[in-house]
């Protein structure tokens, strides 16, 4: 049986901006994106992920290279397919919740109820309320359910959590979820690498305009790393002798001394024997950001 073709192709997007010199943001990204899965681009800012999603979504023109929706060039079918949340959207003053969702809908000759939206994203609180007076997480389930007011098969959300505390963002998985089961695809860019790994079947990480890893998070941290890693305050082996093999698997990072293990148990024999402290000591499993950081050496950026 021939594999299903995908619900969105890329083939060789490049990017390029004016000036002096020309801005290359994006180099020849290609991919698929196959029906009913959330895929995730990640990267730090600058890394070209967020020029490539809105060249997809047809905002920006392509210096070169093609993107097809379910075999088709970008055209009608799936302007009135695809929903879109922006990282910013500036919406009409004065506008109740209700009335916002409502102008929205009017821009499309198909549309999801108003009521199934309200009750999916939690709204119901606020239908009267100005959407000027919505807090940071009420204002992004509005922001989604403005997406989803023509009941699109691809949904892109463009780093949906930026500032949204921890439960605000939490409480937004729980909604991504909620509208991939209903058989959604979604192309979620985010640079919470924590977020990637909880939401996305598929993610690929961009640096300088390429893409430099891609596949299941799961595969791609066990492809790449063996064991884990243990974080001690770095005062626990100041003045401590440590062996050529701990000492060149050993970094400092968010105020931490960070031993890269590859056999847990030994390592925590050795460094008992070397008289190190363990009272403050934790063991992780990798993470994307140590993948990310393995794969381009440099540090996430939010």
């Amino acid at each position: 049986m021939a594999p299903a073709q995908p619900i969105l192709s890329v083939d060789q997007l490049v990017k390029v901006y004016p000036g002096t010199p020309p801005v290359r943001a994006v180099d020849g990204v290609s991919l698929e994106i196959a029906e009913g899965i959330c895929f995730g681009l990640l990267g730090p800012n600058g890394a070209g992920k967020t020029t490539t999603v809105e060249v997809i979504e047809g905002v920006h023109e392509p210096t070169s290279g093609e993107v097809r929706y379910r075999g088709e060039a970008l055209g009608r079918r799936f302007r009135d397919e695809a929903g879109i949340q922006f990282q910013a959207t500036a919406l009409q003053d004065y506008l109740k919740v209700r009335e916002v969702l409502e102008l929205f809908g009017s821009f499309y000759p198909r549309t999801a109820p108003i009521d199934e939206l309200v009750e999916l994203c939690a709204l119901g609180e606020f239908l009267d309320r100005d959407h000027r007076k919505l807090s940071g997480g009420q204002k992004q389930r509005l922001l989604l359910a403005v997406a989803l007011v023509n009941d699109p098969a691809i949904l892109f959300l463009d780093e949906p959590t930026t500032g949204l505390d921890p439960q605000a963002r939490r409480n937004f998985w729980h909604l991504v979820r909620t509208v991939q089961a209903r058989g959604k695809t979604i192309v979620l860019t985010t640079h919470y690498m924590e977020e990637a790994y909880e939401l996305c079947d598929e993610i690929a990480i961009m640096d300088h305009g390429r893409i430099i890893a891609r596949g299941e998070p799961k595969s791609l941290l066990r492809e790449q790393f063996e064991g884990a890693v243990i974080s001690l305050p770095p005062e626990a082996i100041e003045g401590v002798d440590l062996p050529r093999r701990l000492a060149g698997e050993t970094s400092r990072r968010d105020g931490r001394a960070m031993i890269q293990a590859d056999d847990v148990p030994a390592t925590l024999a050795e460094l008992i024997e070397l008289g190190v402290p363990l009272d403050e000591l934790e063991v992780k499993s990798r993470t994307l950001e140590d993948l990310f950081l393995e794969l381009t050496g440099e540090q996430l950026r939010g």
